[in-house]
This record gives structure tokens, C-alpha cells and sequence, in this order.
């Protein structure tokens, strides 16, 4: 018998040979022993009736007869002679009627081996019991040392394949022909099989995966089926009739590569899922991803396969550069997966080391996370007004069953001693505490959470106590406690420290009085705090309440004249006040009042060319007589203006400014500070540009300087020293025009700058931008932002967008004011919708915001635009308007009572606190706005439908507040102020175009 020269770890690249005619040639066979080395395979198998005498015909009479054996132990052997030659072992293929006496088996197998064949495929194994097998494997060996044994397993169960376990077998055999490039079944048969032996992958011309590469291109098909064996498996089976359908070439590489393998037991492994356009495998470090289907491309994710690899393994190598986006169909394409060292530690020094380590080593015990609410992890602060409740919240945690206590420690910015409330435990770790600001500013808190070794003692005792335990021993130690307590409070002469005193003085150690909540509490007061453990500082910004609730009003100075064609003055906005205020606005807002430049002046209508007499746009900012410090002479002096602010405050009117970083050509700055503007190569003036447009009009200082990150320091102190001088004139709330095209370093200093010195000072951003953006200005200190209201009209977007905004990650710090219209958004809904529009569009932001606005003609129903665009007819932007402020069809009273509904419920001071309900109407929207403290219950149901009646069911949330489906409410109409009571979930209401919504108020549960 031939010693095999196979190392037990080298793959096995068997050719199996179906031609029975070649057992009998010498010089075909030699040729295919030739061939089958020259290709790089290491053994050749034959079936082994081929191997038998040309008389015998395979009955058992045959087998059994002497000459037979001879003859077929010496055609055996010379077959096994000539692979030798060429150094390729012998396997037989062999059935059990190949052998049919039982008796004969072990002999008739030994004898086989001793003449040089290799070892045995075993088909039907299944027909014998493993028992069987284990003692035949057994005997065969003990007379000739050395045979293999390759259980032939396509086909069996997985219980027949766990059986085989211990029954002998050197190797088994993968159902590759069969499989459709896709399932998982073929990777968790390997792995059955692996718990048996180590797998040989066959690759035949049977079954459905072989027979699919006879279709479509067979080169590409039978190179998926060649490369899948080579990878799956710790060797391959290959027929002779893969070799007659051409696929000599691959064949001879996969040996090659297989011949550098050694086989090292890992699992194949699946990273594709059956929803993947490919499939991808590995084993080993060496993978093959292919495409299952002969007749579409397949999209390969190398990232997501970079991502499954399995354990040890972390990049991705391809045998050629290219790295494939696709496969052809049935294609397929090898590739290894590269093995990384894991990450060591800097190297360091003995000293850094220790150092490190006492670092770790002294590490806070207690775990403080998740703390709520915090806006980018404390990056920037959270927002509150002065007497709100700000709830916080923390996972707090420590090893072990002791007890822990927290506070939250918070003060102002300019205090330097901490006021602590204590945080009461939440349940699964989670702890909560509230505190109240009461100043404008910035504050600060912290958590601090400790063991409380007090209360783990006594409630430790208690238990003890409870269950009979002799405690006596626990109540010495007790004492202890409390003289350590003593002795940090014997300079104190709190009530908490007499009573430890008079627990001590007893002398008798008394259970009761030691356990007691009294000594408790004193304990709590004088707890020595071990492994105290604090969180990082969280900012608080506190602003006065009208940064959250407030109600705005747009009007453009110039056009309140009473004269039609004058220039109207502050003294004329004097005279309208009273009718403001009288509709429950308190915020005047005023568009640009500073003088307008002249040259490239818009006409009307945003003409680019002004006729005689044009006013120009206010934001067009700067002349001659001055630029963001002075004021347009014809609407008054500086004395006038601070008149009017006086005026305003008498009314309960607060006026705000439009501070619009944008010049005119003709701004002093350009003449004072020239390097603040961006000039083009031929000396010309980069105007406004948003491409295609130019606002020729208008031009934009550059905040740093040219491409360089370096900011315009003077510019940037220059803004605002703008702002601060209207501070100083009387203003406290400024509306920011685009802030989103102004960069946000700019933005976080100067209103820092300003929030240090004036923390009443309010600043809405006009940013209809991406989200995000509207976000980080929000963050950066804005106390309000215009929103996408504008543009939000039906039920799905209306709620969608309210629950967006009442969530973290905004609710911390975005507040919205919803504006109905602007100077520059006529919207679309408005246009057509007649006065039941503008009634719903102003219960919608009344009642959804806490903070709301209008521009001036809103209330008079003003929606003449522009053909097709979002812009006003006539544009008081571009012109002189005079207004009839009383004209038929007007929703004045109708705002004025919304209005008063807002200021009489404190629910509606907030877009929190929101919470949609059921109502059978698709163009009806119902919700309700409630207190954090529950105390004031809104609810609003409005027609989205401006032209027609709606009549609908609503679904009032009884269960909600504790109520059964057929409790009665007592409730207020707020909009009629009727009293009226309602019993059971389900009410019917009736909407219409002149009253297109109800406000209720809940005045009694139950």
C-alpha cells in the first residue's frame, strides 16, 4: 500500500471518473491519470464496477465467484500502479452490491487496500446502521492501516447525518449539485456534515445547479459551480464530464489555489440574505460572492459584506484591482478576507502606565446617564422661562444592592452657592427632580447622586427585623453610624442634628427610635456623601415668557397714513395702536425703518426699475442719511420713534425690529469700510445672489476674509453694536431677517453678547430653510422661529408637523411661531379660499403655537396676488398701500377673540401639550392642548375645508383622564362663552364656512 503524501489539512482534489471503458485501456487510463495530474488534482476515483472482470454481469453468484476477485484484484492494482506514477491516490466507488456477501467486506475491502487503493466513497449509507459501519471501518483498518473512508451524504436527512457521528468516516459529501445559489440550507447541511467529517464538495453533471450551466453561457455557469465547491468545502469532487464540457482552465486554477490551502476546520459561513441580488460565502478567510440567477446582473455591496465577515476578519482582498459593482449573470467572483491585529495601547512609559491605571482606578463607582433634557449631550442649553418647572431626569446606578440618593444642584450664572433639590427614585434605576428658576439668564445644574449609607443600614435592619433575625449586632453598628453623623454635625445646630443627638443620649439602644423616618431624615441631612459622583454642568437659558407666548403684528409704517399717497410716520402708527392691542396683539413688528438706498432702486411690483416717486424696498438698507442706526427720515426722528415705543408700552405693545444684515449700494459702509464687501475681478460690487436671481438692490458684507477662516472681527462688533444701540433706544425684540445665509459662528457670539448684557432680549429667526438649520439657529440662542405652518394645510401634514415639533429633539429648544402669512408668502390656500380660510388658518395658529403672528391686511382678508406666485398684488414691499381698516368681510373681532381665549388658557401658551384625537373626517382636525400641571384642558376641533360644511363624530378622549366612556363633562364654549355638558365619547358637531371651528374648554371631569 502506497503512504499517502497528503498532509491531513491538505484539500482533497479528487477527478472522479465516470468511462468505464478506461479501467480496462492502459493507455486511457494513463492518459487520464496524465491529465488529472497535469490539471492539479491529487486523487482519481473510479467506480468499482467498472473495476470487475468483462464476464462477471454484477449478480451475487459473480461477486462470489474466486476467479472474479482475482481478477479484480489485479486490475486494481494495476490501476493503482499508474497513480502512483503520478502521484495521485486511488479511490474506489463503491455500492453495497459492489460487495455482496457481507462476509466478504471487510476482507474483500482490506485486500482492495493492500493493493493500493486509497480509500472508499460508501454509497447508501443510510441502508446501515451506523453500528454497522463503525465495526466494518474498524476492521478493515485493523488489517490494512491507513484506508479512508468518504461517506457519500447527499440526499440524508439531517438524523441520518448526526448518527454518522463516531461511525469512522474520513470525509463526507456536500449536496452543491442541488442547491440554488441562494438558500441557506446548503450552509447548515455543512455544518451537520462538519460535525461528521470534513466536507468534500462535489461538482458533477447531476442535479439542478450543474444542469443550469449547460444553459445560458456554460463557461460563466460552470465557473460559479467550480469556485462555490472550492471555497465551501476541504475539497472537491470533480466528474470527467466537467472536464469534456471545456472547463479545463478553471479547473486547473482551482487546484493550483486549493494546493496553497490547508483546510483549518472553519464553518462556512452565509453573508447574504435571501432578499440579497447575490450570494455570498466564506470559509476560512476565502469567500466567493456569485450571482443565483442565469438571467439578470446582480448589484454586489462589498460594504455590507465588509460588515458580516466573520470574527478575526476585517477588509475585503479581490484577486484583481477592480473592485466589481455587478456580476453578470451567473457569474461569480473570489475573494479573501484579510486578517487584522487587534489594537494595542500607545506605547508608553511605566510611570504613564501606572498613572493610567490609578486614573481608571479611581473612577466615579456611580453611573449617571441619559440625562434629560439635554440638547446636543450639553453642548448647548435647554430653554425655560421664569417660575417654569424644568423636570430632570437621569439613570443612576451603581454595582451591588445599596442605596444611592441624588439631587439636582443648580443656580444662576453669576451665583456662586448651588441651591439642591433631592430626585426622587422613578423605578428600574431612573431618577427625577424638578426645580424653578426665577431669574432671566443663564443657569446651571448638575446631578449629584452618592451612596446613601444610612438607608441601605436600615432598611437592611428592617428586613432582618421583619424576618426575626436577631439584630443586635446591627443596631451596635447603627449607633456607630449615627456618632460618626454626630460628629460632623456637632457645629450645627439644625433641628436634624438634635434629633441624632437625642437618639444618642437615649443610652438604651432602642430599635425603634434608631430605624424611625425622623432619624432617617436627620441622617439624610448630615450624610457624609462617600463616592459622590457628579454630572457634567447643563445649561439652562431663561427667558421672559414672551419668548414662548406672544402674539405678533406686522404693519409697515409707511403705509399708515390716513391720507392716501402720504408717507406715513410713527406718529401715524400712534394712532393705530389702540385698534393693535384691541385684537389682543402684543408685539408690533416693523420691516426695516432705516433709510433706503437709491441706487438700483426696485419699482413696484419688484420692478427692477423704480419710477419718480417709488419708495424702494426697506431692505434695501443705507444712504446718505445713514444705515442700521438711523432712521428713514419721512417716517420720523429718533424722538419720535422713542415716542412711540413709550406709547406702545402704554397700550401693552411691545415694538420689535427687522435687524436684516444686507446693504444698499448706497450704505456708508461701503464707503467707510470697504473690505467688508466682496468685489469683483473689474472692481464692480458682488450684489445678492440667489442663481439665477440678483438683487442688484442689496448687497451682502462678507463675514470673513475672502476664503480664509479668519472672521471680520470689526464687522462681526459692528452688528452688534447695531443691536446693542436700538437696545439702548428701548427695544427688546428684534426678528431676524434669513439668518440661515449669515454663518453660525456669528450667530452663537452675538447672541451670546447680547443674552450676557440683556438676558430680556428676544430674537425670532426668519429662516425658511432645511430643517436642520432652523434647528441650530434655535440652538444657538434664537428664542423663536418662523416654521413650515405656512406651507402645512392638511390633516396629515398638520399633524405630522405638531408631533415633530413637541418631540425631542426640538421641544428642548425650538419654539415656533406660526405666522399666517408675510410680506413675502401670500400662500396659495389663502388665495383661493375666501374669509373661511383666513378664519381657519388663524385657529390653526392661534391655538397649535404658543406664539403667532400676522401680517397687516390678514385680518381684512387681504389675498390679492400675483398671477400663479406666492407674492401680493401691489406689494406694500415696492409701494405705498392705504388701508381700510374697517372694509366689509373682515375677521377683526374673530382675532380678537382668539386672542382672548389664548391669554385666558394657559394651555394654549405652548405648542407642548399637544395630543390629536379621532375624528371621522378627513378634512376635520381635532385636538386637545393640555398643562403640564393638568389644571386647563383646550380642545379645538377645526374644518379644514374652507368652502363647504362638514359634519363629523368626534371621539373625546375620556379614558385619557380617568373617565368611563359614558361620563359626563362639563365644558366652556369659548367662542360663544356658553356653558354646556356633554355625555359619553362619541359627539357629532357641525362646522361651516362662517364658523369653521370650536374651541371647548373642560370646566368640570365628570
Amino acid at each position: 500500500m502506497n503512504e499517502s503524501p497528503i498532509t491531513p489539512r491538505e484539500s482533497d482534489r479528487i477527478l472522479l471518473v465516470d468511462a468505464p471503458e478506461q479501467a480496462w485501456d492502459d493507455s486511457a487510463w494513463r492518459r487520464t491519470c496524465r491529465q488529472a495530474r497535469a490539471l492539479g488534482f491529487n486523487g482519481i476515483m473510479a467506480a468499482c464496477g467498472q473495476a470487475r472482470h468483462p464476464r462477471a454481469a454484477g449478480t451475487a453468484e459473480d461477486m462470489a465467484d474466486p476467479d472474479v476477485h482475482e481478477t479484480m484484484d489485479h486490475t486494481l492494482a494495476r490501476l493503482a500502479a499508474v497513480c502512483a506514477e503520478e502521484a495521485l491516490h486511488f479511490y474506489l466507488d463503491v455500492a453495497p452490491a459492489d460487495i455482496a456477501l457481507p462476509s466478504d467486506r471487510t476482507k474483500c475491502l482490506a485486500q482492495w487496500l493492500a493493493v493500493g487503493v486509497r480509500g472508499f466513497c460508501c454509497r447508501h449509507v443510510e441502508r446501515s446502521a451506523p453500528a454497522d459501519w463503525r465495526n466494518l471501518i474498524g476492521e478493515v483498518r485493523g488489517r490494512a492501516a491507513g484506508g479512508r473512508f468518504l461517506a457519500w451524504t447527499p440526499g440524508m436527512s439531517a438524523e441520518q447525518v448526526k448518527a454518522l457521528r463516531g461511525a469512522g468516516f474520513d470525509a463526507t459529501f456536500l449536496s452543491l449539485p442541488w442547491w440554488d445559489f441562494r438558500s441557506s440550507w446548503l450552509v447548515e447541511e455543512h455544518a451537520r456534515l462538519s460535525a461528521v467529517a470534513p466536507v468534500i464538495v462535489p461538482v458533477t453533471a447531476d442535479g439542478p445547479a450543474c444542469l443550469q450551466a449547460d444553459a445560458g453561457d456554460p463557461d460563466t455557469a460552470w465557473r460559479r459551480c467550480i469556485w462555490t465547491a472550492a471555497v465551501s468545502g476541504s475539497g472537491v469532487l470533480v466528474s470527467d464530464r466537467v472536464l469534456r464540457a471545456g472547463a479545463v482552465d478553471e479547473l486547473r486554477a482551482m487546484n493550483e489555489w486549493l494546493g496553497t490551502r490547508r483546510d483549518d476546520g472553519e464553518a462556512l459561513a452565509l453573508l447574504t440574505g435571501p432578499l440579497s441580488a447575490c450570494t455570498a460565502l466564506i470559509k476560512g478567510g476565502a469567500g466567493v460572492v456569485l450571482n443565483p440567477s442565469s438571467e439578470r446582473k446582480a448589484a454586489v455591496d462589498w460594504p455590507l459584506l465588509r460588515s458580516r465577515l466573520p470574527d478575526g476578519y476585517s477588509d475585503i482582498q479581490l484577486p484583481c484591482a477592480e473592485a466589481h459593482a455587478s456580476l453578470a449573470p451567473a457569474a461569480c467572483l473570489r475573494f479573501m478576507a484579510r486578517r487584522t491585529l487587534p489594537v494595542r495601547p500607545a506605547s508608553s512609559s511605566m510611570a504613564e502606565k501606572r498613572k493610567l491605571g490609578l486614573g481608571v482606578m479611581s473612577a466615579s463607582r456611580i453611573a449617571i446617564e441619559s440625562v434629560e433634557p439635554l440638547v446636543d449631550g450639553g453642548r448647548f442649553a435647554i430653554k425655560a422661562t421664569p417660575g417654569q418647572a424644568v423636570g430632570i431626569e437621569a439613570d443612576i446606578f451603581m454595582d451591588g444592592h445599596d442605596r444611592l440618593a441624588a439631587c439636582v444642584a443648580w443656580r444662576a450664572a453669576d451665583e456662586s452657592g448651588w441651591q439642591e433639590v433631592r430626585m426622587e427614585p422613578l423605578g428600574n434605576d431612573r431618577w427625577r427632580a424638578v426645580f424653578t428658576p426665577a431669574r432671566l439668564g443663564r443657569h446651571v445644574f448638575v446631578i449629584r447622586a452618592w451612596l446613601d449609607s444610612w438607608e441601605s443600614y436600615r432598611i437592611a435592619t428592617l428586613k432582618k427585623c421583619d424576618a426575626g433575625a436577631d439584630i443586635a449586632l446591627d443596631l451596635l453598628e447603627g449607633q456607630a453610624l449615627l456618632r460618626d453623623a454626630a460628629h460632623r454635625a456637632r457645629r450645627q445646630s439644625s433641628e436634624g442634628a438634635r434629633t441624632l443627638q437625642e437618639v444618642l443620649d437615649a443610652g438604651e439602644l432602642d430599635a425603634g427610635a434608631l430605624l424611625s423616618d425622623a432619624t432617617a431624615q436627620a441622617m439624610s441631612q448630615m450624610d457624609a456623601r462617600p463616592f459622590e459622583t457628579m454630572s457634567d454642568e447643563v445649561h439652562v437659558m431663561v427667558e421672559r415668557r414672551k419668548a414662548g407666548f406672544s402674539s405678533w403684528y406686522e404693519l409697515f409704517p409707511r403705509s399708515q397714513a390716513a391720507v392716501p399717497g402720504r408717507h406715513g410716520t410713527f406718529q401715524d402708527v400712534r394712532g393705530r395702536l389702540a385698534a393693535i392691542r384691541g385684537m389682543g396683539f402684543d408685539v408690533l413688528y416693523f420691516p426695516p425703518i432705516h433709510p433706503i438706498g437709491r441706487t438700483n432702486r426696485k419699482g413696484r411690483n419688484n420692478a427692477l426699475t423704480a419710477a419718480a416717486g417709488d419708495p424702494g424696498s426697506p431692505y434695501a438698507i443705507g444712504s446718505e442719511e445713514g444705515g442700521h442706526d438711523a432712521l428713514h427720515p419721512q417716517l420720523g426722528s429718533l424722538d419720535d420713534f422713542k415716542e412711540l415705543l413709550d406709547d406702545a408700552r402704554g397700550h401693552g405693545l411691545e415694538v420689535a425690529l427687522d435687524f436684516a444684515i444686507q446693504c444698499s449700494p448706497d450704505h456708508p459702509w461701503l464707503a467707510e469700510h470697504r473690505n467688508w464687501f466682496n468685489w469683483r475681478p473689474d472692481g464692480s460690487l458682488r450684489y445678492a445672489e440667489n442663481p439665477p436671481k440678483r438683487y442688484e438692490d442689496i448687497v451682502n458684507p462678507d463675514f470673513y476674509q475672502g476664503s480664509q477662516p479668519k472672521p471680520r472681527a470689526s464687522l462681526w462688533r459692528a452688528l452688534r453694536d447695531i443691536v446693542l444701540y436700538w437696545i439702548e433706544q428701548g427695544v427688546r425684540i428684534f426678528r431676524v431677517d434669513n439668518p440661515h445665509t449669515k454663518p453660525l459662528p456669528f450667530w452663537e457670539w452675538m447672541l451670546g453678547e447680547i443674552h450676557a448684557r440683556h438676558p430680556d432680549v428676544i430674537f425670532l429667526s426668519e429662516a425658511f430653510t432645511r430643517p436642520r438649520m432652523m434647528h441650530r439657529l434655535a440652538k444657538l440662542g434664537f428664542s423663536q422661529s418662523y416654521t413650515y405652518f405656512t406651507w402645512r394645510n392638511d390633516k396629515r401634514e398638520l399633524t405630522s408637523y405638531m408631533e415633530e415639533l413637541a418631540s425631542s429633539p426640538l421641544a428642548e429648544s425650538f419654539r415656533p411661531n406660526f405666522f399666517v402669512n408675510t410680506p413675502d408668502i401670500n400662500p396659495y390656500f389663502l388665495q383661493a379660499s375666501g374669509r373661511a380660510g383666513f378664519l381657519i388658518r388663524a385657529a390653526l395658529a392661534a391655538t397649535l403655537s404658543g406664539s403667532w403672528g400676522v401680517y397687516s391686511g390678514f385680518e381684512l382678508c387681504e389675498a390679492r396676488a400675483l398671477p400663479g406666485r406666492e407674492e401680493y398684488m401691489d406689494s406694500e414691499k415696492y409701494e405705498l398701500r392705504s388701508w381700510d381698516w374697517d372694509r366689509p368681510g373682515n375677521i377683526i373681532a374673530e382675532i380678537s377673540r382668539l386672542n382672548r381665549i389664548r391669554q385666558a388658557n394657559p394651555a394654549l401658551w405652548t405648542h407642548l401639550g399637544v395630543r390629536f384625537h379621532t375624528v371621522h373626517d378627513d378634512e376635520v382636525l381635532f385636538f386637545s392642548k393640555t398643562t403640564q400641571e393638568g389644571d386647563n384642558i383646550v380642545l379645538v376641533a377645526v374644518s379644514l375645508d374652507p368652502h363647504s360644511s362638514r359634519r363629523a363624530w368626534l371621539e373625546l378622549p375620556l379614558w385619557s383622564w380617568g373617565l368611563a366612556d359614558d361620563a359626563h363633562l362639563q365644558l366652556d364654549d369659548l367662542c360663544t362663552e356658553a356653558q354646556f355638558e356633554l355625555h359619553g365619547k362619541h359627539q357629532e358637531i357641525e362646522l361651516t364656512p362662517e364658523r369653521p371651528y370650536l374651541v371647548w374648554r373642560i370646566r368640570s371631569l365628570g
